[in-house]
């Protein structure tokens, strides 16, 4: 495991994003493969539960707010796929992305990342699996991660990105605008009124990016990379004969802050946002 230094904090504040490579260990890694292999293997997604990913606001609008399977994804394991992945017989061997994965979580090293960045009350929102599967030509569009998990007041979302596989520019690394994490959010993704269709809504617009403002941020396996909930970043299509498989959960400061009742994920009395530190 990697220490994280007081000047790669200060990096962090200001770039919006850190990279700590040699996070975890290989083993940590593998360890957190093969369970999703082995909750892939049970996968049985009803035909109507078919529910697309995708951080296109007109695709969200179509493929996932529409879905009651998407709003109620907060507190169960529900797995969503990419466009193309079915067959004529409407078969995938392998979802683009599992939500709701709460038991990787929590573990000493994201415990010691959330007391260096000063987190007192720190919960976990969201944990997703991602597979970046290659060929399928796919890629997710610029966004901040506010739009969707938005708090009062902000900048008290944590994006932790775990590479369980190396994340180069052809298989589809991440890239992040360094400082645009200053700049506030132009556009939120809410629930709509109930019975409306399609269940969520996007207010305001997204604002221009240009290709040049981008960086690529390749990362080996075990590494992090931590993301600020406002910095702007995207991953372009896997392009290569590789996957790209990582692990990413969000962590929100509970302490002094609201979790807007209009995000698309809530927590259930069944099950609140669990605490990162026990």
């Amino acid at each position: 495991m990697a220490f994280v230094t007081e000047e790669q904090i200060q990096q962090f504040h200001e770039d919006g994003f850190l990279v700590l490579e040699e996070f975890f260990t290989t083993e940590e890694c593998d360890a957190m493969r093969e369970q999703i292999h082995k909750i892939i293997a049970k996968m049985d997604v009803p035909p109507h539960c078919r529910t697309e990913f995708s951080t296109s606001e007109e695709e969200q609008l179509k493929a996932q707010g529409s879905a009651d399977y998407f709003l109620t994804s907060g507190d169960k394991i529900r797995f969503f796929f990419e466009k193309g992945v079915f067959d004529e017989k409407g078969k995938s061997y392998l979802p683009s992305a599992v939500m709701g994965l709460g038991w990787m979580g929590r573990n000493i090293s994201s415990l010691l990342v959330g007391r260096k960045l000063a987190l007192e009350k720190p919960v976990v929102v969201q944990s997703m699996y991602i597979f970046k599967v290659q060929c399928l030509l796919v890629s997710v569009r610029p966004h901040q991660d506010a739009t969707f998990l938005y708090t009062e007041p902000l900048g008290r979302v944590l994006g932790l990105w775990i590479a369980l596989e190396n994340a180069t520019q052809e298989n589809g690394c991440l890239w992040f605008i360094p400082g645009s994490h200053t700049n506030g959010i132009t556009r939120r993704m809410v629930r709509a009124p109930p019975g409306t269709i399609p269940c969520t809504q996007f207010v305001g617009s997204e604002r221009t990016y240009q290709d040049s403002q981008f960086i690529p941020v390749p990362i080996c396996k075990g590494g992090l990379i931590l993301i600020h909930g406002e910095v702007v970043h995207k991953s372009e299509l896997n392009s290569s004969e590789r996957s790209r498989h990582v692990y990413t959960f969000h962590l929100m400061e509970a302490k002094d802050t609201s979790w807007s009742k209009e995000n698309w994920l809530q927590p259930t009395p069944e099950l609140p946002f669990p605490p990162l530190y026990t």
